[in-house]
């Protein structure tokens, strides 16, 4: 299902089919990928995200009694669980995150009717494009349309992460949950991590469009290698406080602050800091020049940011490194930097729209020849956040 008609009328008759009745509302909830901002999040830093029009679908009606029960159309799975008995599923992983948050919701005292619902998507599983949150966003709201209750979007971001971080296990940031609910179509979401403040950020519609790059290479050493860069982040802020007492995360630490005082810190440690702190800047840097409508200059700061990646923060693959480097040999290709979390997942690449074909031929030409595959290629726009749909 690609166009939005025929998923529509495709994911209708599937509910039809699975549960004999129509459905009364179809919930969505998009992925999204970082424009910039790599790491800057457990640092109580600065990100900078758009929603995708790929995203999760969920067709539902409300049941007489207080059950769950949900078809998956991606892994062919029938699941069904009360309302008042939740619990993970041990062979369907894909209900622990609408289980979570149906539990949130309850424990806010919001009265839930049981629900039967047929959910499809097509946000790449594991890429790095966050279907978790996708699925989360997309209960929350389907719940919303069946129900009628209130919620402040802030507060049900925070509610789908909780039911990440506390039901599912995973101990994910707020900025997946935030951007699948509050991102809207044209514009970036800069978020700031410590306060939650946030602001729409309107990106120029002049030809430019977004290529999303999935290396299809499988992340491995994430979890290893996130909690020791995170360790090593929080290394740099104790030591520097010995001459920063102020500070309480590398967000506070200016690059100024680090040319001065870095020498407190050993190499490697200097060196995440210096990703951070420099990030930081660049997420700043580039929500100016979108507001002075200088494409070229944010293409330049995704290309500073996938060095410091690389170099610094050493979270990139060949993989990754040869879509950056693409991205500055193609003329109309403005930049590139890799997404997430890194070892492997996605990039982004900002595109004049009449360079993508030359972009695109080059970029697989490359990949075949160094890593032995194809990528998976998307061209995207920034789409508008959670919506629901009463039929």
């Amino acid at each position: 299902m690609t166009d939005p008609q025929e998923e529509r009328v495709d994911i209708v008759q599937a509910f039809v089919d699975e549960f004999g009745r129509d459905p009364h509302v179809i919930g969505r909830g998009p992925g999204r990928i970082d424009l910039i901002g790599g790491h800057t999040d457990y640092n109580d830093g600065f990100v900078f995200p758009i929603a995708l029009e790929r995203h999760v679908a969920m067709a539902a009606a409300p049941r007489d009694d207080r059950t769950l029960r949900v078809y998956s159309l991606n892994f062919d799975g029938r699941t069904e669980m009360p309302l008042d008995a939740l619990e993970k599923a041990p062979d369907a992983l894909w209900m622990d995150y609408i289980s979570g948050v149906a539990h949130f919701l309850q424990q806010r005292d919001v009265e839930l009717c049981g629900m039967d619902a047929v959910v499809w998507g097509n946000v790449p599983v594991a890429a790095g494009l966050s279907s978790s949150a996708a699925i989360e966003v997309a209960t929350a709201i389907t719940f919303q349309g069946l129900t009628g209750f209130e919620m402040d979007p802030v507060d049900m971001a925070l509610l789908c992460q909780r039911a990440e971080n506390e039901f599912v296990g995973m101990n994910c940031g707020i900025m997946d949950q935030f951007i699948a609910i509050l991102g809207r179509k044209g514009h970036a979401l800069l978020i700031d991590c410590r306060s939650l403040e946030y602001e729409l950020v309107p990106i120029p519609a002049d030809g430019h469009k977004f290529v999303i790059c999935d290396t299809r290479v499988p992340r491995e050493l994430v979890d290893s290698e996130y909690n020791t860069r995170r360790a090593q982040c929080e290394e740099a802020v104790r030591l520097l406080q010995q001459r920063l007492p102020e500070i309480k995360a590398l967000r506070d630490v200016t690059v100024a602050d680090l040319e001065a005082h870095g020498s407190l810190l050993p190499e490697q440690v200097r060196k995440r800091a210096r990703h951070v702190v420099t990030e930081n800047q660049r997420v700043l840097d580039t929500v100016g020049a979108l507001k002075r409508g200088d494409l070229a200059g944010v293409g330049h700061l995704l290309t500073e940011s996938h060095a410091s990646h690389k170099c610094d923060y050493e979270v990139t693959v060949p993989a990754l490194d040869i879509i950056s480097e693409t991205a500055v040999d193609v003329d109309g290709a403005l930049g590139a930097r890799m997404a997430g979390a890194g070892f492997g997942g996605c990039a982004i690449a900002l595109v004049r729209e009449e360079a993508i074909p030359a972009f695109r031929e080059e970029l697989i030409r490359r990949y075949r020849r160094d890593i032995g595959h194809d990528p998976e290629l998307y061209v995207c726009e920034a789409e508008d956040g959670a919506r629901v749909e009463r039929l």
